[in-house]
């Protein structure tokens, strides 16, 4: 992707690592997965595994996350690859732009760590992103692309935060990493008919507004990692992402919206005023209900029927520039033909002054005094002609 192409992010949020007392119901979860861990495999593991990560409080805590993130995202910790040295993936033609990048995710390490110990984490952090396009030249990095990895690399560790973003660069965030980003723009279009079979007043005020789907461009990319700053909000979105479908950022995204449509609808209806409003996430978004939102909005409409009402979107939208570009054209000619008349008026309008009675008279004497000097001239100078 050309410098062109890249897609600028704003600065992330401060992260927040302050630990919070766990509460009875996180307590009872705990113990819950803890159980669960000590059970002998079968053949039903995974998809309990599943449900443990989407209900309610997900996986409660970093060292169940360590055991079980690598499980979810079907990675065998037994068969991890080499970890190359940072010298051996500098000739990377990205390796510049993704050590820009990393420098910038110092608001997402936990504070106060040892500077060896951040210095030890930029390059772990450089080190997997490099990895993983290296191996799939396929694979395009893009801006964000770092606060997914951080995240991992924070949590399970350098070897298997590796392993974790092969598998979701090929699958989860394969279209995020094509050469453009038309594929992802369009896959943020899919939050439009969700909202409009839900709440079609919000609905028209989004789309009256012109707001478009940048604002949420972020909270796709990175899984919502770079626009949030509870460390504990971010890890409990990605244990709801890393059990469900690939494309439930999407249904977040819409359940966040109908959440604050009240709000939304109080703004004015013009396009800064709502990307403004829509692009900074409130720090009291009751997550364990929009997800519970979430799912219940994946299980009720198809990615078929979406697709379907994104297309006569695309289709409205298209029409519209049709029109728009009609009546621009339209106003050129007008101003032309305006113009064109206007001279024509003026010469019309000048001619008649001029062919005056006594104008023609003073035009027919002069031509014939120009005509009897001619002859003169002729007979007295006859060798010239």
């Amino acid at each position: 992707m050309s410098a062109a192409e890249v897609i600028k992010i704003n600065k992330p949020e401060d992260l927040s690592f302050e630990k919070c007392p766990e509460s009875a119901e996180e307590t009872e979860k705990r113990l819950e997965i803890e159980k669960f861990i000590k059970q002998d495999k079968s053949q039903g593991r995974l998809i309990e595994l599943r449900k443990l990560a989407i209900s309610e409080f997900g996986l409660v805590n970093d060292e169940l996350r360590q055991i079980l993130w690598p499980q979810l995202a079907g990675i065998d910790s037994e068969s991890l690859e080499r970890v190359p040295n940072l010298h051996e993936l500098q000739a990377h033609p990205e390796y510049h732009q993704v050590v820009l990048d990393v420098n910038r995710s110092l608001k997402r390490f936990p504070p106060g760590i040892p500077y060896d110990q951040r210095i030890a984490l930029q390059d772990q952090l450089t080190v997997l992103i490099l990895r993983v396009i290296k191996k799939y030249p396929n694979l395009r990095y893009y801006q964000g692309y770092h606060d997914v990895a951080v995240t991992f690399l924070l949590v399970v560790g350098e070897e298997v935060a590796y392993a974790i973003m092969e598998q979701l660069s090929t699958t989860h965030f394969s279209e995020c990493m094509q050469e453009t980003m038309e594929a992802t723009q369009r896959r943020l279009m899919f939050i439009w008919p969700v909202v409009n079979f839900e709440n079609s007043e919000l609905f028209q005020f989004l789309r009256s507004s012109s707001v478009g789907t940048l604002f949420a461009l972020p909270w796709y990319l990175t899984w919502f990692g770079h626009s949030l700053n509870s460390y504990k909000a971010v890890v409990r979105l990605y244990d709801y992402f890393l059990a469900s479908p690939v494309y439930s950022p999407i249904f977040v995204t819409a359940s966040i919206l109908l959440h604050r449509a009240e709000e939304i609808l109080k703004e004015d209806c013009d396009m800064a005023s709502v990307h403004c409003l829509l692009s900074k996430l409130p720090e009291d978004l009751p997550f364990e209900d929009l997800l519970k939102t979430s799912s219940k909005l994946y299980e009720r409409y198809s990615l078929t029927v979406i697709e379907k009402e994104v297309e006569k979107l695309i289709w409205q939208e298209k029409k519209q520039r049709q029109l728009e570009d009609q009546l621009i054209l339209d106003r050129r000619k007008k101003v032309v033909r305006s113009t064109s008349s206007n001279k024509g008026s003026a010469l019309r309008h000048w001619l008649p002054r001029f062919f005056t009675p006594r104008s023609m008279i003073v035009t027919t004497a002069l031509s014939i005094v120009v005509g009897i000097c001619a002859f003169y001239y002729k007979n007295q100078y006859p060798g010239i002609s």
